[in-house]
């Protein structure tokens, strides 16, 4: 019955998966209180400790203008201003910013650290959204469906000799090594250098925003005390699209590359036990064949007359 079938198809694959997917959730959620808990009551005490020795210097102020004051920088800073520095720093929608801007829209990375203030910019921006993304969900598509089809050949590689096949696998595992380096190892370096970061928060940077996650703790191109070229946000945008591309690229290519390694290992293991069980072999004692005795049907005529009897 389908009442049965659905029963099944839960008790034995969903409901698994589901306590797999909440335990997963729940040991996330131990891993960071335990992690950033700390932390954060630190930072805290410390504001609030800021904020004292600030009304202590200045005597003019009360508490209320002080926070006043704070709602003004909060204000500002998630309309995108940044409060450091002065009115001299580089605006947040020129062209490159909003390009930069655009491309975090249709990939649905949205740093948060950004966003329209005006009422025609927010309407814009949720049709830019609706047509972006699908846009953007079928260019990637495509990328994986043409290497799909390019590596159709690869498919068919166990007719090939085993030379061959060896140097297609090290020709895969070097074009998946120099494309990590160029898209997650040395934009890194260069973000790290620009910004002022340590590598672990450029690589932290990379990941988090290929992954489309996009925190907005770390942006590139925000810190007004630096001078950016007028297309650093610009690269920054096309170095988000390429390396969403690349991980469409690379998606179907790991599994596939880590089956043929595995065939090839299990071949070659195949092979070296049939070399050594080869020498070794030898025939039963009394047997035709250690004898050299070659049996044929001529060595027991029948006659007609034998099968009648």
């Amino acid at each position: 019955m389908p009442s049965a079938g659905l029963c099944s198809c839960w008790g034995g694959r969903v409901l698994p998966l589901l306590l797999a997917y909440v335990c997963y959730l729940l040991l996330g959620a131990t891993i960071f209180q335990l992690l950033e808990r700390q932390a954060e009551a630190q930072s805290r005490d410390q504001f609030q400790l800021e904020k004292l020795r600030f009304l202590e210097n200045y005597t003019c102020l009360d508490q209320w203008a002080m926070e006043q004051f704070v709602q003004v920088i909060m204000e500002a800073w998630v309309k995108g201003v940044n409060p450091k520095g002065n009115s001299t720093n580089p605006s947040n929608w020129d062209f490159g910013s909003s390009f930069f801007f655009a491309g975090t829209v249709v990939t649905t990375i949205g740093y948060g650290n950004l966003a329209p203030s005006t009422e025609a910019g927010q309407v814009f921006c949720v049709f830019y959204a609706l047509l972006g993304i699908p846009l953007n969900v079928i260019f990637l598509n495509h990328l994986g469906t043409g290497l799909r089809a390019h590596l159709a050949t690869i498919e068919r590689w166990e007719d090939r000799p085993r030379r061959s096949q060896v140097l297609q696998v090290l020709g895969l595992a070097l074009f998946l090594t120099l494309g990590t380096l160029v898209i997650l190892i040395f934009p890194p370096m260069v973000f790290s250098h620009v910004e002022g970061w340590s590598f672990s928060e450029g690589f932290y940077f990379a990941f988090i925003t290929l992954s489309t996650i996009g925190f907005g703790d770390y942006v590139v191109g925000t810190d007004p005390s630096k001078h950016y070229i007028s297309v650093y946000r610009s690269l920054a945008a096309i170095w988000i699209l390429l390396g969403l591309a690349w991980l469409a690229l690379i998606l179907p290519l790991g599994p596939l590359l880590l089956h043929r390694c595995c065939q090839l290992w299990l071949l070659s293991l195949r092979q070296g036990c049939g070399a050594k069980a080869a020498p070794g072999r030898r025939p039963r004692r009394g047997s035709t064949a250690a004898r050299g005795v070659q049996v044929t049907p001529q060595d027991f005529p029948i006659s007609k007359k034998g099968l009648g009897s």
